[in-house]
Parts: C-alpha cells; sequence; structure tokens
C-alpha cells in the first residue's frame, strides 16, 4: 500500500518547496502537474516551479483526469508528486457546465482508491483556504465549499498531512 502524503498551506506558504524536498529523497519522480498556463502570471508560476524541479523528474500535464494519470504511474515511478489538488478543483468547476460539486468529489474518492491501490507513494499539495473570509461572490463561495471538502477526503485518506505556514511545516497526522 502506497504512503500518501498531503501537504497543506496558503497561497505562497512555501508548500510546494517543503513537498518538493520531500520528494528528492525519491529515485524515480512522476510530477502531475494540474495548472494550465491561461496568462501571463500563471506562465510565470509555472516556470518557476519547472526551474525548481529536478530534470529528472518526469512531469505529466494533468489539469482534468488525475485520477487516470495516478492510475498509469503504477509501478513505473517510485513517487508521483501532485501539485495542486485546488488548480484541479478550478480546472473541473469552471468545466462542468452545472457546476455540480458530487462530479468533483466522486472524482477525488477515485484518485483517493487509487493513491491506496497503487505501488508508488504519493504526495499531494493543496491550498488551505479555511482560514481567510468567506467571499462575496457565489462561485468563490462553492469552490471553497468544494475545496474545503475536498482536502478532509484527503487527510482521511493521508498517512501523513503537513500543514505549512511562512515556510514552516508542522505535522499535524
Amino acid at each position: 500500500m502506497a504512503k500518501i502524503t498531503l501537504v497543506l498551506g496558503g497561497a505562497r506558504s512555501g508548500k510546494s518547496s517543503f513537498a518538493e524536498n520531500m520528494a528528492k529523497h525519491y529515485r524515480t519522480v512522476v510530477y502531475a502537474a494540474t495548472a494550465e498556463i491561461k496568462d501571463d502570471e500563471m506562465r510565470e508560476r509555472i516556470r518557476i516551479h519547472r526551474e525548481r524541479r529536478p530534470s529528472h523528474w518526469q512531469t505529466v500535464e494533468s489539469p482534468y483526469d488525475l485520477e487516470k494519470v495516478v492510475f498509469e504511474q503504477d509501478k513505473k515511478a517510485a513517487l508521483v508528486f501532485i501539485d495542486c489538488i485546488t488548480l484541479y478543483i478550478t480546472n473541473l468547476l469552471l468545466r462542468l457546465e452545472n457546476q455540480d460539486s458530487s462530479q468533483i468529489i466522486d472524482k477525488i474518492h477515485k484518485l483517493c482508491r487509487i493513491c491506496e491501490e497503487i505501488t508508488p507513494d504519493v504526495i499531494i499539495v493543496s491550498n488551505e483556504v479555511g482560514l481567510g473570509i468567506v467571499p462575496e461572490n457565489a462561485l468563490a463561495r462553492h469552490f471553497l465549499d468544494i475545496a474545503g471538502s475536498v482536502n478532509q477526503i484527503l487527510a482521511q485518506h493521508a498517512t501523513e498531512v503537513y500543514f505549512v505556514v511562512s515556510g514552516i511545516a508542522q505535522k499535524i497526522k
């Protein structure tokens, strides 16, 4: 059974850097990238992430079918590194015509089952969204509700959970 590590933190908290340092101990790493380049700011964020990663890590773009990508890595890698779940949720939410959160939750449950069944360990990075104010618009509140639920599901399935604040990680599970 794979070890599943969930790394949570706010935007620019250092969560990805912390998780990447954990991943450097693995011989073969597949990095499942969920971000899509839709503007210059995201292009720059992705560039910084790519430059930070070791060149021998394999990157697989996975904005919509993360569970399939993770399943395909079984017995191919020592670690599957997922960055980040909240971008994945955003992609799915914006793609769904009716913005049905149950479809997203179902995909996360399937992802968790696959992560538990595959051979490689899994590191999952996600934004903690429950520490800020409740957003003014309905779509942002809907996203907040889904992300909070998804993080709870992932934490239940995770072997270890870390919370990163100002570049400092605290193990919470």
